[in-house]
Parts: structure tokens; sequence; C-alpha cells
């Protein structure tokens, strides 16, 4: 292993495969066996590749191998936000089943924007990954003909699609809406509320859940309705709490679109000496960490959200596999979680 560097790659500063066959004192071709199929070369060859790989600090060149094999080894996963923990346990049950094949990850945060999908998406699509992980249903037209192109598999997550073509694991948003807002009205509240933010699909469908229920109870008031479009947080929730209540002072209860929103309502009502739930029930979405150790516990939608990941995982995983799907929409359903708050 005395033999050196080519000049040319000490020029270009980059360690090639041939740099690691010329240390190893093997072929160019053995060198990538030894380092890709390594059960197809004797022991002692694999040690002197090994062997060079470290004294070089050789990083085998995925784009090269993509080109050869036609496949990479990457998946493009893309979620609206990295801080909220709906999409860190999505993204974990992604990993769980994806890292047992050795594949890579490029994980991008969308901030709820088409324009940052695009923006992502046209730098991810450079790896030629093999699959892509989509948070929702709706993008935009660019993304949809850029995805079309690709001719890769894609699932979505988080909902459901009306076409039975797509491959999609989540649930009913609709229904989850409904099915709250439909056990707020059970519990003997008229005057129920819904709180809104950032706007997105998942958001929106939870109110037309809402808003379907309260029209069957015939309860349905447009002033119930508080909707922004800034991003959810505890802080705002608080906020809004107080902006409802200045609009309708006789809201009796309120359905948050999310936990986060939901835990500052109850942290103003007590500011605020509002009981809850006697003068005023609150429910939230998503069934977070804290929801039920807070005080009062706080009523919710526990959704699966782990089991997305690893189910949509599982699915794309078959689909790049050429494998035929025994379903294309997998449903997980939602549980009411109901607690002290509501």
């Amino acid at each position: 292993m005395s033999k050196s560097p080519s000049p040319r790659s000490r020029a270009s500063g980059r360690v090639t495969l041939s740099d690691v066959a010329a240390l190893a004192g093997v072929a160019p071709m053995t060198a990538s066996r030894a380092i890709n199929q390594p059960d197809l070369v004797s022991a002692v060859l694999r040690q002197r590749v090994e062997q060079a790989v470290q004294e070089l600090g050789y990083v085998p060149n995925r784009a090269a191998r993509a080109l050869a094999s036609a496949q990479s080894n990457v998946i493009v996963v893309l979620v609206p936000s990295l801080s909220n923990t709906v999409f860190t346990a999505v993204l974990q049950g992604i990993q769980d089943v994806l890292d047992a094949d050795n594949y890579q990850l490029l994980i991008g945060n969308t901030r709820y924007s088409d324009a940052e999908e695009e923006k992502l998406l046209n730098i991810y699509m450079q790896s030629n990954p093999d699959g892509f992980l989509l948070s929702g249903l709706t993008h935009s037209a660019r993304v949809q003909q850029m995805l079309a192109t690709s001719k890769v598999p894609v699932v979505s997550m988080m909902d459901l699609s009306d076409d039975p073509t797509q491959l999609c694991v989540g649930f009913s948003q609709f229904d989850a809406g409904y099915t709250m807002t439909r056990y707020l009205i059970e519990k003997g509240r008229k005057r129920i509320g819904f709180i809104g933010a950032q706007l997105d699909e998942r958001t929106l469908k939870r109110c037309e859940g809402y808003r379907k229920a309260m029209h069957d109870a015939g309860l349905a008031d447009p002033r119930l309705e508080l909707m922004v479009p800034d991003p959810s947080t505890i802080a705002l929730g608080a906020e809004l709490l107080g902006r409802m209540l200045a609009k309708v002072p006789d809201c009796d209860a309120i359905f948050c679109c999310n936990d986060d929103l939901a835990h500052g309502a109850v942290y103003q009502c007590q500011r605020r000496g509002i009981a809850v739930p006697e003068q005023l029930a609150i429910a939230g979405f998503n069934d977070l960490p804290a929801s039920a150790w807070m005080k009062p516990s706080l009523t919710t939608v526990g959704t699966p959200r782990y089991r997305i990941g690893y189910e949509a995982a599982t699915m794309l995983r078959a689909a790049i596999r050429g494998e035929p799907a025994a379903q294309t929409h997998v449903d997980l359903g939602f549980t009411l979680m109901a607690r002290e708050s509501a």
C-alpha cells in the first residue's frame, strides 16, 4: 500500500475511487465491489480496500452511484414544521422504517409555503431521489408537475385523498373536527366557538367538520368562528381567547384547531378567573404530551402521528420495490380524548 493518489486527484482536492484502488493495489471495479458489494470479494481484498478508504478519507459519490444504478437510496421528506412535535413524531416513524434499509433522508421544512416547497423540490431532485413523502394533499401546479415528471413514487401523509389511485396514509380531518364538535354539543354546549390559526389545509378541513356539526344541530353562527393566518403558538391561543370572548361574550365552549392554541386559551382563562369547564369548555387537537398533564387536563383529538410516518414509509418502500399496494389509502383513524377541560 505504498502508492500515492494521482496528481489529478490531488489537484482537484477530491479523493476518488481510483485513488482508493491505486492505494489498495486493485482495479477500480474491484474497489467498487469491495465498497458496495463486499460479499463478492475476498476478505483479504476487502480489508485492503477498507484500509485505503480509511487512510484517504474517501467518501463515495452518491450521485455517480445513482446514475450507474438508477437508484440513489435517497428519500425526500417534506413537512411544514420542524419545531412542531406533531411532525417530529411523524419523522421518527419514517426513520424507524427506512433506516433499516440504509435510506438517506433529505428532510425539508416547507414552512406552510408553496414557494418554499417548490424551492426544496428543485434542490432535492438533483439527488435523484427514489421516492417522496409529502405532508398533505394540496400542492401548487408547479410541484404537481415536478412530481409527475420525476416518475418516482409519492406517498401523502396526514390526510386521505378522494383519488383512489393516490397513495396516502392518515385520517379524515373533517370527521375528526365533526366528532369533537358533536361531543361538545352532546355535553350541552350551544355557543361553541372555533379558533383556527395557520389556516393550512388540515385546519380548514377540521373547521369544515365543525361547521357541519353545528349546522346539523341548528347552532351555526359565523360569528363563532375566529380564523387567523398567524403561526400557531400558546401566546396566540391566549390572545384569540380574549378576542373571541370580546366578540361573543355568551360563548360556552371553544374548539381550538390544535393543542398549542388550546393550552393558551386555558391559561388565559385561569388568568381571568374563568372556570374551565364550568363557565367555558376548551378542546384542542393532536393530543400533545403536555395536554394530559395540565390542570385541567385537556380534552382533545388524539392523532396517530408516529404510525402515520411508519405506515407511509412502509408504503413508499413497497412502491419503490415495485410491489403492488395492498391498499392505496390507509386510514389510521383518530381518538377523542375526553378529559377535564370539556
